[in-house]
């Protein structure tokens, strides 16, 4: 799968509150997503910036595959700003993408927490996502990204 799509995206301005959904959202080149709780500073690890906290991804398919082992998370609660759908994000580690108009680096997996286990209610859902939890990458260009974007791998 070398080329997939973007379905939703998702922000919110401060840790722990919901995420919402966004019509389009404003990625801003080693900075952040505009108006996001790591680009206002209001985030988790707010505290601890790195490139690779920029913007987050996650396959709708490792979501939609949870409910065969009983477990539900919906796209928004996944706590990633971007959802995808037909192509596998794990391969995409030390790559460069493009994601609609805005070119990313993907760092390394966002591995799933406690917090989103025990804010769900959820036992065993950091261990059902385990190594399936999305990437985390790095905006290197300015632009938009909005719902039915393509998502294709640079190089």
């Amino acid at each position: 799968m070398s080329e997939g799509t973007v379905l939703t995206l998702h922000t919110t301005t401060k840790m722990a509150e919901t995420m919402d959904e966004a019509s389009a959202i404003k990625c801003i080149a080693g900075k952040g997503i505009d108006g996001d709780r790591y680009m206002l500073g209001t985030g988790t690890y707010s505290k601890k910036p790195e490139p690779g906290r920029q913007l987050t991804i996650i396959e709708i398919e490792e979501l939609e595959a949870l409910e065969k082992t009983g477990l539900h998370c919906t796209s928004n609660q996944s706590r990633r700003n971007v959802v995808s759908r037909g192509i596998r994000l794990n391969d995409l580690v030390g790559k460069e993408i493009m994601v609609g108009e805005v070119k990313l680096m993907v760092h390394r997996f966002c591995q799933p927490c406690t917090y989103l286990e025990k804010k769900l209610n959820q036992p065993g859902l950091k261990d059902a996502l385990w190594d399936k939890g999305g990437v985390k990458c790095e905006i290197l260009t300015d632009g938009e990204i909005k719902p039915n974007d393509k998502i294709t791998v640079l190089g």
